[in-house]
């Protein structure tokens, strides 16, 4: 099956313009994020701690001040992860994670466009639960890194590809005491329809 689809998807690209940007282009994307939390997330409790993954809707709206150079604000709806403290127990809670990204897309005037950035993501956490008892966890403020791939459908639109890390880190409370911090860390792929206007 997958065979017979490789040439029907070469042609189309083949046939499909450059998706390019220039100053004054806005572009929209709807897709999914999936957010995997690095392997080991640090101690909390004294006990070795892991965080699961998620997916959800994401938006992104990327306006280009210049050339190939756009600043691009990343949103979603709220991911949930459960936290699991070995042998102690787990915790769950909510977050949005906004992101406000510096991004270059290399300019191929071809079909496929790389693009790689940087920016500020702000995590929210909210809806902390957990059978221990009060759990609070607080906003992460830290660096985020990106780096994809549009491929062009025409020139007004693109399926996009991207991967993100982001050094989230938070430090959380049980019944307000201090059990230590959370290393999330995650790494987040994307996949997404972008359209330019």
């Amino acid at each position: 099956m997958y065979k017979k689809l490789l040439p029907i998807a070469a042609a189309l690209l083949a046939a499909a313009p450059a998706f390019a940007q220039s100053a004054g282009d806005w572009t929209l994307g709807l897709g999914l994020g999936y957010v995997s939390p690095k392997d080991d997330n640090g101690l909390l409790a004294g006990a070795a701690t892991t965080v699961d993954e998620n997916i959800r809707p994401t938006i992104t709206v990327e306006y280009f001040p210049w050339d190939n150079i756009g600043v691009e604000l990343l949103a979603a709806t709220p991911f949930k992860h459960t936290a699991t403290i070995a042998g102690v127990g787990t915790a769950t809670t909510k977050h949005l994670p906004p992101t406000l990204s510096l991004v270059y897309h290399v300019p191929t005037a071809g079909k496929v466009t790389p693009f790689f950035g940087a920016g500020i993501n702000y995590t929210m956490f909210f809806s902390e639960k957990s059978a221990l008892g009060n759990v609070k966890m607080d906003d992460s403020l830290s660096l985020a890194l990106k780096a994809g791939v549009d491929f062009a459908l025409s020139d007004k639109g693109a399926v996009r590809t991207e991967l993100r890390w982001m050094d989230i880190d938070t430090d959380v409370s049980l019944n307000g005491a201090p059990i230590g911090t959370a290393e999330i860390d995650p790494l987040v792929v994307g996949v997404s329809y972008v359209m330019k206007f």
